[in-house]
């Protein structure tokens, strides 16, 4: 179906109102009028693009005060943002694979940050022997902060049986956990507790939750110095100054839409733990129906969801989104239908 207007909390489909529990606008910013008014102070101070290298010898200071600022929040030495979260992941793995022996992945990783020729880290359930046996070498890991269907961060607590003479460097693609989990949405990656031998390097859109376009890298100031000399780096314009001057400014609009949105978890939660057709976590705004049809009859009900047959899975995938713009009376709608 398409559109004419970007959907907040409902959605207009031949001129007939729906509510829309769809997308990925987690934190409900990009229809907010107070984060809209942001922009616009944003965009008249840094103008509506900058197209020059991040190198050219004019810099602006944006940049340094926009990726101080990710640094702290994330809790990493140093943070670096780049046109988009896909062209982070790309600019991450550029690097690594010069010092990368052997990449693994985590399941339903994103294409984004998935190797050619990497090997799962496990089989069956079952940790792979090969990642058991790497002794004396770099490997990678490759993860999301929260995969694809599912709705809590995978536990990483085998990276203790790996051999401590490897070298382990763990990639996590945050895009759907950023501004989400974490005390203040800083997502998963501060709070994991990981092996000496580990060093954690975050990639991650700021375009769902945040509401700006662009992405970012973090990890190690060794890590990050690399991707800077990197000549495609080099070559690109960096993220629009105006999205990121945007996000510095909007940080109290985030903390108290993540407070709304807690809250609407909790309340469906409450009203919807007990159905066993229902997928979900309590922290969490993303849950799953295992009705294939439920998407055709919550549509019957004027109401969205997302509902499509996803590359690695055999059934239809009924995924249901909260954001923080949803009213009291729009939860229990969709609760009375989901009884």
């Amino acid at each position: 179906m398409e559109i004419h207007k970007n959907p907040e909390s409902k959605i207009s489909i031949n001129n007939n109102d729906y509510l829309y529990f769809s997308g990925t606008s987690y934190l409900g910013v990009s229809t907010n009028a107070e984060f809209q008014n942001q922009l616009i102070k944003s965009i008249k101070k840094w103008g509506t693009s900058y197209g020059s290298s991040r190198n050219a010898n004019i810099k602006l200071s944006i940049y340094k005060k926009g990726e101080d600022f990710l640094a702290n929040f994330l809790e990493k030495e140093e943070a670096l943002t780049v046109s988009s979260g896909t062209i982070a992941g790309q600019f991450a793995l550029k690097v690594l694979k010069e010092k990368i022996d052997t990449f693994f992945y985590m399941p339903k990783t994103h294409p984004a940050i998935l190797p050619e020729n990497s090997l799962p880290v496990f089989i069956e359930n079952v940790l792979n022997t090969k990642i058991l046996n790497i002794k004396d070498k770099n490997i990678c890991i490759v993860t999301d902060g929260i995969a694809a269907l599912e709705i809590a961060p995978f536990s990483f607590s085998f990276l203790k049986f790996l051999p401590k003479s490897t070298k382990i460097t763990l990639l996590i693609d945050e895009s759907h956990s950023l501004g989400i989990l974490g005390n203040k949405g800083e997502g998963i990656s501060p709070s994991l507790n990981v092996p000496n031998n580990v060093e954690i390097i975050i990639v991650s859109s700021l375009g769902k939750a945040f509401g700006v376009t662009g992405g970012v890298i973090a990890g190690k100031s060794t890590f990050i110095n690399s991707v800077k000399k990197d000549s495609l780096f080099i070559g690109c314009a960096g993220m629009n100054p105006a999205f990121l001057d945007c996000f510095i400014n909007s940080k109290k609009l985030y903390e108290s839409q993540l407070l709304k949105l807690r809250e609407n978890i909790k309340y469906i939660l409450n009203h919807l733990k007990k159905n066993k057709e229902i997928k979900m976590d309590e922290l969490y705004p993303v849950f799953f129906h295992n009705d294939e049809n439920i998407g055709s009859y919550l549509f019957s009900k004027n109401i969205v969801i997302t509902s499509f047959t996803y590359p690695t899975s055999i059934k239809k995938i009924n995924r249901i989104v909260l954001n923080a713009n949803h009213t009291k009376e729009e939860l229990e709608e969709l609760v009375n239908n989901l009884k």
